[in-house]
C-alpha cells in the first residue's frame, strides 16, 4: 500500500515547532497518531537537515525501551542526551506508559533547547480534558481517521466505488490492509469491542456493560438527530425495555467523548448569538466504527454523508455547530407565529464562517426551497452552502446560495473558499 500523506496535521505540528509547548497528539486508538509523528514529522525534521543526534525519538512501547518508562528513568537518559546548545526534538511514542508523565513532561519544558512532542493510545491519554494537565502548557493537535481525500488517495478505484468503500468501512488506516469484506467488517466488529468499549468500561468502571453498547448502538441509529440525556433514557425504556437514569446516560455520552469515538455538537441560536442546551446532535468519528455498532445492518447514505461532512469540518479546523434560525410570521388571524428552522452546521474558524446544508439530493423544486429556506434566513454575509450528493457542476444560484457535489467538496480541501 503507498504511503498516505496527511498533510493537514502534518502543517499543524510544522507550524507550532518551538512554540515553547508540549505538542499532544490525541484521537481515536489506531488513527495514526504514531505514523504521523514517527515517520511523516520525523521525514520532515531529516529534510530540513536535524540530525538524528538532535531527535530523540522513544517508542516506549518498544520492549528495548521497557526500562524506560519509570519516570526517573526517563528524565535521566533524555537528559544525558542533550550534550549542547543546540535545540533537540523529542519525539516520544506512547507517553502514557510512564507513571506521573505529565510531572515529566513539565519538567523537560524547563530546559531552553528543547521541544517535545508526545502521543498515547490508551484511554487514559486520550481523555479529552489531557490538555488541562499540562497546566496552559500543552497544544494538542487531534487527528481523526483518514478523510475521503486521504482515503481515495490510496484507493484504486472510481470516486463513486472509493465512497461506497469509505461510507462503508470508514477510514480507520489498517482496514486498508484487509483484504475482503469479511474480514474489514470482522476487524471493525473487533476493534470496537476489544478495543474501544473495553477501554471506555476499564477506565470508568463501567458494572453494566450491556447498558454502554446498547448506548452506543442507539447513538449510531440515530446520527445526525437532536437528543439528549432523557429523550435518551426514554428510547432505553420503550425500544430497549431498559432502565436508565438520564445522569447515567449523561456520564455514558461524556466517556464516549472522552475517547473521542462520538463528536457533540451543539445547537447556536444564529440571530440570538448563543447556545441552546436542550438538545444536541452527536456524530462517530469513524463510520465503520458506526456501521460496526450496528452490525453493518443499517446504512442511510443520506445520514452517514451528514457524518462524513461533519468530520471534514473537523479535520479543517473549524469548530462546528448545528445551527437554529428563529422565523416570526404572522398567521392569517394576525397572530406571531415562530417557527425555528435548522442550519445543518455553521463551521467557524477564526473570521471565517460558513453555513451548510447536506441535503443529499433535490431531485423536485419543492426539496430545493425546503433546503434553502433556513440559508434565506440568515441575515448576513458569510458564504451558505448545500452540499448534494448529486455528481454535479458547482454552481451559484440569485441569492448566492453555493450548490456544490460532495465529491468536489470532500476532494479539495479549499472547496469552501472559491
Amino acid at each position: 500500500m503507498n504511503s498516505i500523506k496527511r498533510n493537514i496535521y502534518l502543517q499543524r505540528l510544522i507550524d507550532r515547532e518551538q512554540n515553547g509547548l508540549v505538542k499532544i497528539v490525541t484521537g481515536i486508538r489506531r488513527s495514526g497518531k504514531s505514523y504521523l509523528l514517527n515517520k511523516l514529522f520525523y521525514e520532515h525534521l531529516k529534510e530540513k537537515g536535524i540530525t538524528d543526534n538532535h531527535i530523540i525519538k522513544i517508542a516506549l512501547d518498544d520492549v528495548e525501551n521497557s526500562d524506560l518508562v519509570s519516570p526517573k528513568a526517563l528524565n535521566r537518559y533524555i537528559k544525558s542526551l542533550i550534550v549542547d546548545d543546540k535545540l533537540y526534538y523529542i519525539l516520544l511514542d506512547e507517553i502514557q506508559l510512564v507513571d506521573n508523565f505529565v510531572s515529566v513532561l513539565n519538567g523537560l519544558l524547563k530546559l531552553a533547547n528543547v521541544d517535545i512532542y508526545v502521543t498515547g493510545s490508551n484511554s487514559k491519554f486520550l481523555s479529552s480534558d489531557i490538555v488541562t494537565e499540562f497546566r496552559g502548557r500543552g497544544d494538542e493537535i487531534r487527528i481523526l481517521p483518514l478523510s475521503f481525500s486521504e482515503f481515495m488517495s490510496v484507493y484504486d478505484g472510481s470516486i463513486f466505488a472509493g465512497w461506497k468503500e469509505y461510507y462503508t468501512y470508514g477510514g480507520m488506516p489498517l482496514v486498508l490492509s484487509q483484504r475482503s469484506e469479511e474480514a474489514k467488517m470482522n476487524y471493525l466488529k473487533g476493534q470496537l469491542k476489544n478495543v474501544y468499549i473495553n477501554d471506555i468500561i476499564d477506565r470508568n468502571r463501567i458494572q453494566n456493560e450491556a447498558q454502554i453498547n446498547a448506548l452506543v448502538e442507539i447513538l449510531a441509529s440515530n446520527i445526525g438527530s437532536l437528543t439528549n440525556p432523557l429523550r435518551l433514557s426514554n428510547t432505553f425504556k420503550s425500544v430497549l425495555n431498559l432502565s436508565i437514569a438520564d445522569k447515567t446516560v449523561s456520564n455514558f455520552i461524556s466517556y464516549l467523548e472522552d475517547a473521542f469515538l462520538v463528536d457533540k455538537a451543539k445547537r447556536y441560536d444564529v440571530k440570538g448569538k448563543k447556545y441552546l442546551s436542550t438538545t444536541s446532535k452527536y456524530y462517530f468519528t469513524d463510520l465503520g466504527l458506526r456501521n460496526a455498532a450496528l452490525n453493518f445492518r443499517q446504512q442511510e447514505e443520506n445520514h452517514i454523508m451528514e457524518n462524513i461532512i461533519y468530520l471534514e469540518l473537523v479535520k479543517r479546523g473549524f469548530a462546528v455547530d448545528v445551527g437554529i434560525v428563529e422565523t416570526i410570521n404572522r398567521n392569517q388571524e394576525g397572530k406571531i407565529v415562530r417557527n425555528y428552522l435548522e442550519v445543518d452546521f455553521v463551521a467557524n474558524c477564526g473570521n471565517n464562517k460558513f453555513y451548510i446544508q447536506s441535503a443529499f439530493a433535490m431531485t423536485t423544486e419543492n426539496k430545493e426551497i425546503q433546503e434553502k429556506r433556513s440559508l434565506l434566513s440568515v441575515n448576513d454575509y458569510f458564504k451558505k452552502i448545500i452540499i448534494v450528493k448529486d455528481d454535479i457542476k458547482r454552481k451559484r444560484d440569485e441569492n448566492g446560495i453555493i450548490i456544490m457535489s460532495v465529491y468536489d467538496f470532500l476532494l479539495d480541501d479549499k472547496s469552501l473558499e472559491y
